[in-house]
């Protein structure tokens, strides 16, 4: 995680008791816990440099998260994960909201920022805390590797 965020400008501290064991998937996750705090920050200066920061980071984010999920079901696919189906229901349904939510954003519709990157980040973490660690203890009881 950046060094040049004091504890006011996060939302989220990355934890290890979020990591599920897969190095290259819990990079990925600290990355997203990352960007959600940039997006916190930058809905939290309220100008209009921030507002242009707020849309930028928020593209930023809507593409590494469409990124790390592409890698992650490609993961779960060579493993031939058995609850893959369900993992991206939830995926795809994740984007679908933010998509609309960023549509709304950009078209100047009711859009709370501060609620927004807050629901990501619960988002997130319960995701990392249900969902994905059921694929490392699949992993772990088949043995498979990455």
């Amino acid at each position: 995680m950046s060094d040049s965020y004091d504890d006011n400008d996060k939302l989220v501290e990355w934890d290890d008791k979020y990591a599920i064991g897969i190095p290259l998937i819990d990079e990925q996750h600290k990355q997203l816990i990352q960007l959600t705090n940039d997006l916190y920050k930058a809905c939290r200066d309220g100008t209009e440099a921030a507002n242009a920061q707020f849309k930028e980071a928020i593209r930023g984010t809507v593409d590494y998260i469409k990124y790390h999920f592409s890698a992650e079901e490609k993961m779960l696919e060579n493993i031939k994960y058995p609850e893959l189906t369900a993992h991206k229901r939830q995926h795809e349904s994740l984007v679908k909201s933010i998509l609309v939510d960023v549509k709304n954003f950009e078209e100047g519709k009711k859009f709370v920022p501060n609620a927004f990157v807050r629901e990501l980040k619960d988002w997130i973490l319960t995701h990392i805390a249900v969902m994905d660690v059921r694929y490392a203890q699949y992993m772990k009881v088949t043995r498979h590797k990455i």
